[in-house]
């Protein structure tokens, strides 16, 4: 299988696991990550896995809340694997830890929540989508959350992002659809990660998902569409869903 791929928010977490998964398919991935010194290491680690999966691999650092970063996303991905085929937004952010009520959220958090989870995913298929569109092929996946579909006290800035998020998703398929751009919104459930832990600390962690499963089976998904453009899928592993 011969497909060119951006995960963002790649360095690890389902991300990692989508990149590693892709490669072990066949696809070329440009893995995105914010740049620090923590997740560069992370980075090199993920773009290492991935490459030992025996796919082709490549890392760039960059910050999708930073309106200058994403052209340079777009441009790097295509210079390195060639036309972008698939996007996952992955990138993700809650806001400050402990989640805060609304009340006490700071303006500034709220807005960084929004300029990451979702004006980012917008800039980056902005940047991408009118290639598929002129290919007639690709796909844009938005990865969600329950907290789009239901309020949970304290997760406010991050339930509304991942709303919009969801919106955005169906908004591009309704105009896209009919120029063989295929989009999915995928709520991936509750997994054992590092941002699950800095929003819910103590959290049985024998009850999560391996992110690995889950992208094992969002990648089968993708590979092999059988959903209804601009549709919500829910992935619970346990439960054998999709």
């Amino acid at each position: 299988m011969s497909l060119n791929a951006i995960v963002t928010g790649a360095s690890r977490g389902l991300g990692r696991a989508l990149a590693v998964e892709l490669a072990r398919a066949g696809a070329k991935v440009v893995l995105v990550a914010r740049e620090s010194e923590a997740l560069r290491e992370a980075l090199a680690e993920a773009v290492a896995a991935a490459r030992g999966a025996r796919g082709e691999a490549h890392a760039v650092a960059a910050d999708l809340g930073d309106k200058e970063a994403v052209h340079r996303i777009a441009g790097a991905a295509a210079a390195l694997i060639g036309p972008i085929e698939l996007v996952v937004h992955n990138a993700s952010t809650l806001g400050p830890t402990p989640l805060p009520l609304l009340l006490d959220t700071e303006c500034e958090d709220f807005e960084r929540v929004l300029q990451v989870n979702v004006l980012g995913p917008f800039r980056l298929s902005k940047a991408i989508a009118g290639g598929m569109a002129l290919r007639g092929r690709g796909t844009i996946v938005h990865i969600s959350s329950d907290a789009a579909t239901s309020a949970y006290p304290r997760w406010g800035a991050y339930g509304v992002s991942k709303a919009a998020l969801d919106h955005l998703g169906r908004s591009w398929a309704a105009e896209l659809g009919s120029l063989g751009v295929s989009v999915l919104n995928v709520d991936p459930g509750e997994m054992d990660t590092e941002m699950h832990a800095a929003a819910i600390p103590d959290a049985d962690r024998g009850t999560l998902q391996d992110p690995r499963a889950v992208a094992r089976r969002l990648v089968a998904l993708v590979l092999e569409p059988r959903f209804e453009n601009g549709s919500r899928v829910s992935i619970n592993v346990a439960a054998g869903s999709p």
